[in-house]
């Protein structure tokens, strides 16, 4: 029995001891990142001193999510301004045009830590690549965009808003508000499926929903849907008919380009690869629009004489008709106007993320080290008060024919060799989705529904948008 208590005395010794080293290796590497923390939270205080930090608490620091705050400080910081995100992580929020074109003119790659969560839905297509890949995946892909290939989507685009029209005409909007997000989403999916995909379904009644909430449950299904388009259209092509048509064609469409490319190695694009690119062009063609639509609804239903003139203009186009061609969107001077001043107020992506890979000097002389994150904030630079006069009011005259300003004070597409490579594609959406609304619907705020824009990578509403409609016919 004695033996037996002195060996489990020893045994307890010796798993407190174990215990005890453990707990001065964990003490140690905890003391070893307080003063990593501490000596680049100092040196970046040093290297950064030149611009002005946003309020912050020194280890959570702060989190940007009201886009009023960010005005605040376009007014109060002169340019550009820190914002601690948390501890030693900083990131350099840039609003002035000649800041952010400087910055759009470097090859820097997108900063990962911002973009990282949005990875496992889209993959890395377009929007997430960088370097060289990103290069020839943007040449490859360019063609698409061609405005031959553009010029017969408008038809497509004007059956797709129709659709929506016409559910939206069952239904009692002016009695009820009727949030409208949700509606044109769908509606841009059902664009992009079929413009870019030749998809022949029809996604405003299937009910696709690009809500995250359930977020691996929809990157499942987002990925097994984009699987679904991808081999449909191979089981297409393996048609001799389908395949001798497409031969034809002067430009291939989106997916098209995408299974007959090649790249410099001579091998077709990886199935990864392909996902990724159709994932990111399902997501920037469809939500990004969805923003800039259902924003330009709710500023033209705030503004109503604005939306007469607009409505007015498309009548003496379109007459009371609904058929609407590509040569149309160029003879819409005004509405295109309202269309801008909308996205300036409500740009659909309201920032974008550098990571610097080369030290950067900016034209007042103020620098900043390889290795910092730059935002560009188009939604603070849109906002900007030495830009844009009283930026908060709803001003088409802006955007007149003969108004000038500085190349970079307007980005809704972002600007420098990364822009949006759908430009041309999402204006002619919007310009097709305002002027058939208008034709059938008057726009009408609800004023116990305010919406309050949100810092997302698309701009969104914290409470939806919200509209009342009145049928015109």
């Amino acid at each position: 029995m004695g033996f037996s208590l002195l060996s489990l005395t020893r045994n307890l010794g010796g798993v407190s001891g174990f215990f005890q080293v453990v707990f001065v290796v964990c003490l140690f590497l905890v003391l070893f990142k307080a003063v990593q923390f501490y000596l680049r939270r100092q040196w970046l205080l040093k290297t950064l001193q030149t611009f002005p930090s946003t309020p912050s608490h020194w280890l959570w620091g702060h989190q940007l999510k009201d886009l009023e705050q960010i005005l605040t400080w376009v007014e109060k910081f002169p340019s550009a301004c820190l914002q601690w995100l948390s501890g030693s992580n900083v990131r350099v929020l840039l609003y002035d045009p000649d800041y952010v074109k400087l910055i759009l003119g470097r090859s820097d790659p997108k900063a990962s830590s911002i973009y990282q969560l949005v990875a496992p839905w889209i993959g890395y297509g377009l929007l997430l690549l960088n370097g060289k890949k990103w290069f020839q995946h943007r040449r490859m892909l360019t063609p698409a965009f061609h405005y031959d290939i553009l010029k017969p989507y408008v038809r497509i685009m004007a059956d797709s808003v129709n659709t929506m029209l016409n559910r939206w005409e069952k239904l009692d909007g002016q009695k009820c508000s009727l949030e409208i997000f949700h509606h044109i989403s769908s509606m841009t999916l059902d664009t992009v499926m079929k413009c870019a995909f030749s998809h022949q379904g029809n996604a405003q009644l299937d009910e696709l929903s690009s809500d995250g909430r359930l977020f691996h449950r929809a990157c499942q299904l987002a990925h097994e849907h984009t699987d679904g388009v991808i081999k449909m259209r191979k089981a297409q092509l393996q048609n001799e008919g389908e395949l001798e048509k497409v031969r034809k064609k002067r430009r291939l469409d989106f997916l098209d380009i995408l299974l007959f490319a090649k790249m410099e190695d001579g091998n077709s694009l990886s199935d990864e690869d392909l996902r990724a690119e159709v994932d990111t062009f399902m997501f920037e063609g469809h939500d990004t629009t969805a923003s800039g639509i259902s924003w330009i609804f709710y500023a033209l239903a705030t503004h109503p004489e604005h939306q007469q003139r607009c409505r007015e203009e498309v009548q003496s186009i379109l007459g009371d008709g609904t058929s609407i061609t590509w040569d149309h969107l160029d003879q819409m001077p005004y509405t295109t106007m309202c269309i801008k001043e909308a996205l300036r107020l409500y740009p659909p992506v309201p920032s974008v993320s550098r990571e610097l890979n080369t030290p950067v000097t900016f034209p007042d002389g103020r620098s900043l080290p390889k290795g910092i994150i730059v935002a560009i904030s188009i939604y603070g630079l849109h906002h900007n008060p030495s830009l844009w006069p009283n930026p908060k009011v709803f001003d088409p005259s802006r955007f007149a024919p003969d108004s000038s300003r500085h190349s970079h004070a307007f980005l809704p597409f972002s600007g420098g060799a990364r822009n949006c490579i759908g430009k041309q594609f999402a204006m002619n959406e919007l310009k097709v989705a305002v002027a058939l609304t208008l034709l059938r619907f008057e726009l009408l705020p609800d004023p116990t529904r305010v919406p309050v824009p949100i810092q997302r990578l698309v701009l969104k509403s914290k409470n939806g948008i919200y509209l009342r409609l009145k049928k015109l016919r």
